[in-house]
């Protein structure tokens, strides 16, 4: 499986603010810059993000976005399930859609159904804080540009 752009820039915003201290605001420029990311797309995610809560925005003459929770509390599995437009790993994931003859009696969607669980199970039991634990070296890396 593999995670859309948006998605991984959506965790990379959550890693970057997370990686400041929570009084220390962080602009859409600076983040682009730090990772060599579109700005265009970067508002498009800060702008979703602060939807989902995660993020709040100061505006004005030297706003900029924060978390707006604890890291602790950003479950990284319900990040990517809002970021991702779909978990279709094959054709007959998407009852809507499914042409796929042998999928009354197919093995491999099944198998395919519990390495998504398992995926997810992964996901699910970790938070924004369990990648921040070396926050001093992202920050070096960020922040130097």
């Amino acid at each position: 499986m593999r995670l859309t752009m948006y998605t991984d820039f959506s965790l990379r915003v959550l890693m970057y603010v997370g990686a400041k201290e929570k009084s220390q605001l962080s602009t859409i420029q600076e983040i682009s810059t730090a990772y060599g990311i579109s700005k265009n797309h970067l508002m498009k995610v800060t702008y979703e993000l602060g939807k989902h809560g995660y993020i709040e925005t100061i505006r004005g003459r030297g706003g900029g976005i924060r978390l707006s929770m604890d890291p602790a509390e950003i479950n990284i599995g319900s990040v990517v399930r809002r970021t991702e437009d779909d978990f279709y790993l094959v054709e007959c994931f998407n009852c809507a859609t499914n042409r796929c003859v042998i999928t009354p009696v197919c093995k491999l969607r099944t198998l395919l159904r519990d390495a998504l669980e398992a995926y997810f199970k992964v996901l699910d039991g970790h938070t924004l804080q369990d990648v921040l634990v070396n926050k001093e070296q992202l920050g070096a890396i960020l922040f130097m540009k």
